[in-house]
């Protein structure tokens, strides 16, 4: 019966969001889902698994970028119904939308044994945001939608497909470790693990509210069962969920994730870590000593943490890491579960009760019909994507300057390597970034510098061509503070009259390539120290653009892989302006050649004098093979463990 249910609140939910269904580009040109779309493209482009990614950053690994879920999601779908990687993202985001409902449904009907609160609970995930009540700026931010759920206002509107993505997997996993972390639960245990990596393997803030989520879990299963084992299956499913993952989650990954939060949130405070470990002893406290009811010790421990990390943000400060109030989708499904808790409790209560419960109802139903009758006009398509500017320059920058790296800002940033492969300075979302030049010289050319001093930041990072929009352009965001001061300073090689330019940079030649001398540039020191002014940068480009004048040839037969031939004089080394990476490795006729940092963050290699011919690849890291290899046991032992047959508490009726 309940997976009929299931089944019947994931068609409702479609039919809810039907039009995402069959959308290609909606008309939400600021919105970042354009990267994740430009992703999944560039994996259909270098199926099954790239290892670089040159487009991006300077050039930085692949699975670096984000996490793999929202680009081979997509890509698969995109494969399999042969439709472009746009389309294939809002089917796979809508479908796991509707998933994500249906497992509201399953994880309450798992932890009440109620069918009827579980479809109370699911009906109020899919049109409901309490947050709202809380939160004015969030109420106002969505009164032109009339108050569609905030999970769907962040899914349409700010384009977070990948956190919406990995919410949708939370209650599916929740309901699977309900069951799984109670001893002779082995299949369970083991459906847990698999829904737990599927929310990393979509969204960091999806895993971040699963970190909360999970432990409370697992507290209140041990605060009903009082039984010690909750806690070595408890890190059974985190060891294997982690097994699933460790094939793109290594450690570098982690420490490369953890470096550049700093450019998208801001930092935490040592108060808050504080705070919340008091009000954890609290809750484990009180449910200890008061309950054994585990529905009630998770329900209270979650509403109360969630409500700490994001109303604690928003009214005392209250920040460990990253951005609490991305997670108030997260903050409304605690809400609501605490609801229906009360909701639930008060029906025993008596007459009077059940008709408070009853006006509650009713008074949820009236404030989600507005934006329910119109649900289906809140989604629009935009089939004259071509005449968009974040079209136009992407498509002239293509086909005038093809295979040279050029800076673009704002929206054109997002869309610029949604339709093609292009390098551009900057990337999507600014995750994954190995050179941190990629991010100093974006501010130093968009701020009102001098557009000298924005040519030698261009140059020093390989960039050919800049293209910069001004006031009265249609792009989105209108980055560039001064965009008038390149007129008549640099030469302009696109100029559509409408405050759309794109100028060329001065470089000695267009290949990412250096002939360089070694000594000097070993001498030189970072391009870029904060507070020593332009001197680091303006002796870096020196060395760069008017070094000993041979010119390098380059060939790139794939993205992971150069070839390079330069006729090398005594002191004389090569500067590739690639991100230099450990697992980058060079060879001239089979003699390998160490590959090492420049100043400004690339790769130097010095040969020797000579002809050279030196073949550099990019190889698997050690830490991805061993990755290859947890996965593969792991998917073996999560075999063993499905394999299980033990009897569920969902295949049981109850009211």
């Amino acid at each position: 019966m309940r997976k009929r249910d299931c089944a019947l609140i994931f068609l409702l939910t479609a039919l809810l969001i039907r039009p995402l269904f069959g959308i290609e580009y909606l008309n939400n040109w600021a919105s970042i889902e354009a990267t994740f779309i430009a992703g999944a493209r560039y994996l259909l482009e270098r199926w099954p698994h790239p290892q670089w990614q040159p487009d991006w950053y300077l050039g930085t690994r692949w699975d670096y970028v984000y996490p793999p879920g929202i680009h081979y999601g997509p890509a698969i779908l995109a494969k399999l119904l042969g439709v472009s990687a746009a389309r294939g993202y809002h089917i796979y985001v809508a479908l796991l939308y509707c998933f994500g409902v249906a497992g509201v449904y399953a994880f309450v009907a798992t932890a009440m044994r109620s069918r009827r609160w579980a479809w109370i609970a699911a009906a109020a995930c899919a049109t409901l945001s309490p947050a709202y009540l809380l939160m004015e700026h969030m109420r106002l931010d969505s009164a032109g939608s009339r108050y569609w759920p905030m999970r769907l206002n962040v899914l349409i509107r700010y384009g977070e497909g990948p956190h919406m993505s990995a919410f949708a997997w939370i209650p599916w996993a929740l309901a699977a470790a309900w069951i799984g972390l109670r001893p002779g639960r082995d299949r369970h245990l083991g459906l847990a693990a698999p829904c737990c990596a599927m929310v990393a393997t979509n969204n960091f803030y999806g895993a971040t509210a699963l970190a909360t989520f999970f432990p409370i879990a697992v507290w209140a299963v041990f605060v009903e069962t009082r039984d010690w084992r909750v806690f070595p299956r408890s890190f059974a499913i985190a060891a294997l969920a982690y097994g699933l993952t460790a094939v793109w989650l290594v450690p570098s990954y982690v420490a490369i994730t953890a470096r550049n939060m700093a450019l998208v949130s801001n930092p935490g405070n040592l108060w808050s870590v504080w705070l919340a470990l008091g009000v954890t002893a609290a809750i484990a406290a009180l449910t200890w000593r008061f309950t054994r009811d585990a529905w009630i010790v998770f329900v209270a421990g979650s509403s109360a943490l969630f409500s700490l990390n994001v109303l604690g943000n928003r009214w005392i400060g209250f920040r460990i890491s990253g951005e609490p109030e991305r997670l108030v989708p997260e903050l409304d499904l605690v809400l609501i579960l605490l609801a229906v808790a009360v909701c639930a409790w008060m029906w025993r209560r008596g007459w009077i009760a059940k008709f408070a419960v009853v006006a509650l109802l009713f008074w949820s139903i009236t404030v989600c019909k507005g934006w329910v009758r119109r649900a289906h006009t809140f989604y629009s398509g935009d089939a004259k994507y071509a005449e968009r500017i974040e079209y136009k320059m992407q498509d002239w920058i293509a086909r005038n300057l093809p295979d040279r790296r050029v800076l673009v800002t704002g929206s054109i940033r997002f869309w610029f390597n949604v339709w093609q492969s292009q390098a551009q300075a900057g990337g999507g979302s600014e995750q994954g970034v190995l050179n941190m030049n990629t991010v100093y010289s974006y501010y130093a050319a968009v701020t009102d510098t001098s557009p000298d001093f924005v040519a030698a930041w261009m140059q020093a990072v390989g960039v050919s061509a800049i293209s910069v929009n001004g006031k009265a352009s249609k792009e989105i965001y209108h980055d560039w503070e001064n965009p008038e001061r390149f007129i008549g300073k640099l030469k302009a090689l696109y100029d559509d009259g409408k405050d759309n330019w794109v100028y060329e940079i001065p470089r000695r030649f267009p290949e990412l390539a250096r002939v360089v001398d070694a000594a000097a540039i070993r001498a030189n020191g970072p391009a870029y120290v904060a507070g020593k002014g332009e001197a680091p940068l303006r002796s870096y480009v020196a060395l760069i653009e008017a070094g000993p004048d041979r010119r390098v040839s380059v060939e790139r037969p794939a993205p992971e892989h150069f070839r390079l031939t330069a006729s090398l004089q005594p002191g004389d080394a090569i500067v590739v302006q690639e991100s230099w990476d450990a697992p980058w490795r060079a060879f001239d006729n089979g003699r390998e050649i160490r590959v090492e940092p420049d100043p400004a963050g690339f790769m130097l290699i010095d040969p020797g004098p000579g002809e050279r011919r030196i073949e550099l690849r990019w190889e698997t890291p050690l830490e991805n093979r061993v990755g290859r290899a947890v996965t593969i046991a792991s998917i073996l032992v999560l075999l063993w463990l499905l394999a299980a047959r033990r009897s569920s508490p969902l295949s049981a009726s109850s009211s």
